[in-house]
Formats: structure tokens, sequence, C-alpha cells
């Protein structure tokens, strides 16, 4: 296309100057997505109606709770198509671990009724129900892209702010969110034998011989574990009381603890009440 310019020319002769104008195609919004099922058959379903929108692109997939966890925060995708019953952790405790430091839309899938419903009933993006059609799939898409569009997530915080509410009424926690070498893992609580704080950092300490640094106060730390089975032993030192094989007494009213995977820690005469409950979980 171009544009016919009359201004005048030298010697009073008008010249039509022609100025071309481009277009260019609008770019689509591409928005990346994560893959969430146990079931290899049900993710292959929803890569292939995926492929056929250009605005999604898939990034990852995942086969259970714990990868589901890992891979959201690793990359941290505008969108997960979430099933609700996995092994390890379900599609609701999966939004409970991510939510705090991640908050993709979400649509649900599932092949139980009841669990469709709960996620309707708080007015999530949209749900799934397994097995669902193209159209069905399509449809789901249409209205997760003008939320997209609009940045609406209508109530699905509301859901994951009251599963984190259960988790604090009725849980301690159950796993560790850890960093190492640029990667996220998830270690079980079981498995940490000790905690042991320098300064702003914490080490995490594992059955498995593992060490690993989380960035937290060891006090905040304290309140989110189990204190039947995680004990304060010292200022910088809570012990997993299952892991302790011996108590060997010292100078000053103080202990040292022997761990069965061979390490040593200091009980000190700061934090002597706590030996009460260890002896009470023991006998």
């Amino acid at each position: 296309m171009y544009i016919e310019d009359g201004r005048s020319a030298v010697g009073g002769q008008s010249s039509a100057v022609k100025t071309t104008i481009t277009k260019h195609p609008k770019e689509t919004m591409k928005y990346r997505c994560l893959i969430i099922d146990d079931e290899m058959l049900a993710r292959d379903v929803i890569k292939t109606f995926v492929q056929h929108d250009h605005s999604i692109e898939i990034t990852d997939e995942a086969a259970n709770g714990p990868e589901a966890v890992v891979k959201i925060l690793q990359h941290r995708p505008d969108v997960i198509f979430l099933d609700i019953q996995m092994p390890e952790l379900d599609g609701f405790e999966v939004l409970r671990e991510v939510w705090p430091h991640h908050q993709p839309f979400v649509v649900f899938t599932t092949a139980f009724d009841q669990y469709a419903l709960r996620a309707f009933e708080v007015n999530a993006i949209d749900y799934l129900l397994k097995p669902f059609d193209e159209i069905r799939f399509h449809q789901s898409l249409g209205r997760l892209k003008e939320r997209l569009s609009q940045k609406s997530q209508p109530r699905i915080e509301e859901l994951v702010n009251s599963l984190l509410r259960d988790q604090k009424e009725e849980n301690y926690l159950q796993r560790l969110l850890v960093k190492e070498a640029g990667k996220m893992y998830l270690v079980k609580t079981d498995d940490i034998t000790h905690f042991s704080a320098d300064g702003n950092y914490i080490s995490v300490y594992t059955a498995q011989k593992k060490i690993y640094t989380i960035y937290e106060s060891l006090g905040s730390l304290e309140n989110r574990l189990d204190p039947a089975i995680m004990i304060r032993v010292g200022r910088s030192n809570i012990v997993n009381m299952n892991f302790i094989s011996e108590l060997e007494t010292y100078f000053n009213g103080e202990y040292i603890i022997h761990l069965s995977t061979g390490e040593k820690v200091k009980w000190t005469r700061g934090y002597r009440d706590n030996i009460k409950a260890f002896i009470t979980k023991m006998g």
C-alpha cells in the first residue's frame, strides 16, 4: 500500500511521492503449558489436542505429584492441565505446594465426577471430565484463553487458600523443597536426620547422606515441623528423633546425640527440657 504526497516540487510542478506502508501480521500471544497426569495416554491426548492450537506451547509434562511440583517451579508455566487423582500427591496437594511460589492458570482433568464437581464449585477455570473429545477440549481451551487475556482467574485462589488453611490446621510439613545445581527437589521430612543453621541459611542432612541448603530461619522452619518427630536440641539444631541411636552425657548437663547415620549433634543445656519429649517418645 502507498500514499501519494502532493507537495510542490522545484518549478512549481506537483510531484507525487509514493510512501510505502508495510503491514506486519499481528503476532499471536504464546502461552506456555505443562501437562500433568499419571496416565501416559491421557497426556498424549492433551498433547495432540493442544498441538492444533498455535497459541499454546507445551513446555513439559509430569507423571506424578512430586514431579509436577518440581516442574511447575522450574518452568513456571502460564497454564497447567492438572489431573486430580495421582499417586503421592493429588492435584489439589500439588496446588497447595506450588501456590505460594507460582500461580499458573489451571484446568483440572479427572475421571471422577465428585472431584470435577469440587473444582467446578469453586469456579476454577474449567474442568475436563474424562474421557473428553476434541470439541469439549477446545471449548475449555477457549474459556481458558479468554481468561488468560483478561488475566482473570476467578476464585481459584479461594480453593488454594482453603487448602493452605487445611494444611496449617491438620498437617505439618511432609516434604521440603530444596535446590541443588540449579534443579529443585522434594525431600521427605521422614528422610531428614537433622537441620543445622548457620547465619541466614540452614543445612538439611538426609539419611541418604545428602546435604542441601535452604534459606529460612530455624524458628520459622521449626513451626512447620511435627514436634512429635523433630525436636529442637540447640540454638542452631533440630534433630529427627527417629534417627537418634544414643545419648552420651557431656559437660555442664549437655549431651552428645549419636545419630544412626554416624553424625553427632550437641544437645545444649538451654534445650534440656525437650529431653522429656524424647524420653516419652522412646518410652
